[in-house]
């Protein structure tokens, strides 16, 4: 078995040694400081609208989906803020501003579009 080199924690400024990412004691305080989900508006309220969204807009609509027939397109199982703001933002329940998505193609588009997200390197 191979051993792997222990790293800086990959939090600015954090000298500790870990097998990689973050140390332990800075993923509890970032864990700490991240608000629930129903704090950040994806309580009730968001829930029936993802429903009645998802209901009247069946399949994936993202870039790649909608390049190919109706037909072969996956079916949506998420639901997307164009304006990436969440459903608090004055536009956060607007049907204009929502997209139906796959879970795996909402979850690259958020990773690409979040501001220091793990796939912030385009």
């Amino acid at each position: 078995m191979t051993r792997r080199a222990l790293s800086v924690c990959s939090v600015p400024g954090c000298p500790t040694l870990t097998p990689g990412g973050r140390c332990e004691a800075c993923s509890a305080r970032a864990q700490a400081l991240r608000r629930s989900p129903r704090a950040r508006g994806y309580d009730t309220g968001w829930q029936r609208t993802r429903r009645a969204f998802l209901a009247e807009h069946p399949y994936c609509e993202c870039d790649e989906c909608m390049a190919q027939p109706l037909i072969l397109r996956p079916v949506a199982t998420e639901v997307n803020h164009r304006d990436g703001l969440g459903p608090l933002s004055p536009r956060g329940h607007d049907w204009s501003n929502l997209q139906a998505m796959t879970k795996s193609h909402h979850a690259r588009l958020t990773a690409r579009e979040q501001p220091g997200g793990w796939n912030d390197r385009d």
